[in-house]
């Protein structure tokens, strides 16, 4: 059963999630950048951070779509555009879509190569799909243009914070802030 918040903020545990995650997910595209253009011996340590990274933040998106699911979102404000209130709706959504999309198919994707998922040690996560290698060539393709519209996604989903922060000042990139909010009261 969710909730909606009737405060100006998410909870201290959903900012701490987006901020966490967002330092990992930035961490993720510059991994994947650098894996993709490297044959160098660098490139299986960062294969190594790349898979284990990507498990944590798959875990930590169903904590946070649960918190989301149960705990719900500061309301948008109510002089918000409808096209911008619908955009704000589906762009997160679709974030939430590609942070549970790709590290699936980068799961499946090491699975149809028959390339186990080694994390902490000597943990191995069990192959979701059989060995095959036209499978493997087109979900390879998938996770690396799904994750170039993810960081299209990122960038866009930045401006409209920066522009909610920096031109409206509605509130919205506030309640996300992990800076406390400032009052207008004056201390006397």
């Amino acid at each position: 059963m969710s909730r909606t918040m009737t405060h100006a903020r998410f909870s201290g545990a959903q900012r701490l999630l987006h901020w966490t995650m967002a330092a990992g997910i930035v961490a993720m595209l510059f991994i994947g950048v650098g894996m993709l253009s490297t044959v160098a011996p660098s490139y299986v340590p960062l294969l190594a951070t790349h898979k284990t990274l990507g498990v944590a933040l798959f875990a930590l998106v169903l904590v946070r779509l649960v918190l989301r699911l149960v705990l719900g979102a500061p309301p948008l404000p109510a002089s918000l555009p409808p096209l911008m209130r619908l955009g704000a709706v589906l762009s997160h959504w679709g974030l939430y879509g590609l942070m549970i999309a790709l590290p699936l198919l980068g799961w499946a994707m090491l699975s149809t190569a028959d390339y186990p998922v080694v994390l902490f040690g000597n943990f191995r996560l069990p192959p979701i799909l059989p060995q095959s290698d036209s499978l493997h060539t087109l979900l390879w393709a998938a996770h690396r243009w799904l994750a170039f519209a993810f960081f299209a996604l990122i960038l866009l989903h930045v401006a409209a914070a920066l522009f909610h922060a920096l031109v409206r000042r509605d509130g919205v990139f506030e309640a996300m802030s992990p800076l406390p909010l400032q009052t207008t009261e004056r201390k006397e």
